[in-house]
């Protein structure tokens, strides 16, 4: 397999070269790797560009001055890079370039982090990783890739497969096994079958693992059009216990269908994480009281954001309604069409209708122009107090059926629904 060229075109693969040609003019090894190398092998840009080098922390920060790093991971040998002054772009947004020394890890008592590091080569470094398409380096000024690992074979067959012995691998950190579950659905790999066998044997003490650290891995399974892929295969291995035990009882052949689906639409490339769960426990549960109630429960374990319940459960909630919008009066569509949510409600709808009639007639009505969507209100609270009506409970009724009217043109000014609420009060 050839390195592609074009993979270094980013801003950011740029800003990993220049800190690489300043490393080496500094008399260091520096060479990109991992997830940047094994995803220009594959064909796709890269979004984050890390740097390998022999030039321990104090080092790469003598190089570049305090001034310009951050020591974030500095016990674990990793120094972020900050972009030179004038050149930081959108892209990097003055993001930091992480920079690794070379290691080897100690024990993993903990099974998530090593007890402590050594300095060494490239060789040793690869060593340590976890599967072999992630162990590749690229040396871009020789124009080679380094492989310590047999890497480039796997990616070549799309296996995935761990370094060394898998047991020793996922022992030493058991979020691997879900890092698996991950390449194995956003890059449409196979699992070798010792290392498939390694995390059935393992699976149960993913338990170990934090909460935050599950969520962050399945936030990208969800995300991807192949997640039916990723469940199935938290199915296979037992990991659906400690990740998601609920989906043991639930049925996938339309959940693989509608996936198939949306992968081959513009859906696929819009897909977020939110939208994604959402249009899971829809097509999961098929009724949205149970998809709540399994999204309270995912909450809790996998840490789920406030912001994120909120919107799922109003894509849960909505989508369905848009899926029908043509058959509802304007009074109870203009509502959903204004929801703070209403981009991750109209991908649900999308997904689980096929962007039908319903869903159509909704995206043409969310072009309407400002106050055609949303008019301003013809009355408010203050202008009944204003009136020399007290206020009460019966406020709320009484606007909400004003804007009913408003919106379905039964009513069109304020002075019309004053008078009504006048005469509603004197009843």
């Amino acid at each position: 397999m050839i390195f592609p060229e074009n993979a270094l075109d980013s801003v950011a693969a740029r800003e990993a070269i220049r800190i690489i040609d300043r490393l080496r003019d500094a008399g260091f090894v520096a060479v990109l790797a991992g997830g940047c190398v094994r995803d220009a092998l594959l064909g796709r840009m890269p979004k984050d560009f890390d740097v390998a080098t022999d030039a321990t922390p104090d080092s790469v920060q003598q190089v570049f001055g305090r001034r310009h790093t951050v020591a974030f991971g500095a016990s674990f040998g990793v120094i972020g890079v900050l972009p030179p002054l004038g050149v930081a772009s959108d892209e990097l947004s003055g993001a930091p370039t992480e920079v690794a020394t070379f290691r080897a890890d100690g024990n993993y008592s903990d099974g998530r982090r090593p007890d402590h590091v050594t300095y060494g080569n490239a060789e040793a470094d690869a060593a340590r990783r976890d599967f072999t398409i992630n162990g590749l380096f690229y040396d871009p000024a020789a124009g080679e890739i380094l492989d310590y690992v047999d890497g480039l074979a796997d990616l070549r067959a799309m296996h995935l497969r761990t370094i060394g012995d898998a047991d020793r691998r996922f022992d030493e950190d058991k979020l691997r096994m879900l890092r698996a579950v991950r390449f194995v659905t956003t890059l449409g790999l196979s699992v070798e079958p010792s290392t498939l066998a390694a995390i059935r044997l393992h699976a149960g003490t993913l338990a170990l693992v934090s909460g935050e650290r599950i969520g962050a891995e399945m936030r990208r399974v969800v995300a991807h059009p192949a997640v039916a892929t990723g469940l199935q295969l938290l199915l296979d291995t037992g990991l659906h216990a400690q990740v998601w035990p609920q989906i043991e009882s639930l049925a996938f052949s339309r959940l693989r269908t509608d996936y198939q689906r949306i992968a081959g639409s513009e859906m696929a490339s819009g897909m977020t994480f939110e939208s994604g769960l959402a249009t899971i426990l829809t097509l999961l549960h098929g009724d949205a009281e149970a998809a709540i109630k399994n999204l309270r429960q995912l909450t809790r374990t996998w840490k789920l954001a406030t912001a994120e319940q909120r919107s799922i459960t109003s894509a849960i909630r909505l989508a369905p309604e848009i899926a029908r919008a043509e058959e509802l009066p304007w009074s109870q569509l203009q509502p959903i069409l204004i929801d703070r949510d209403i981009e991750v409600i109209m991908r649900v709808a999308a997904a689980i209708s096929d962007e039908g009639a319903g869903v159509r007639h909704a995206f043409s009505q969310l072009r309407r122009a400002g106050e055609s969507l949303d008019p301003p209100p013809l009355l408010t609270g203050d202008d009944l107090i204003a009136s020399g009506i007290s206020a009460g409970p019966q406020f709320r009724t009484w606007l909400s059926e004003i804007r009913r009217r408003q919106l379905d043109g039964e009513m069109e000014t304020s002075a019309e629904a004053l008078d009504w609420v006048l005469r509603e009060a004197t009843r």
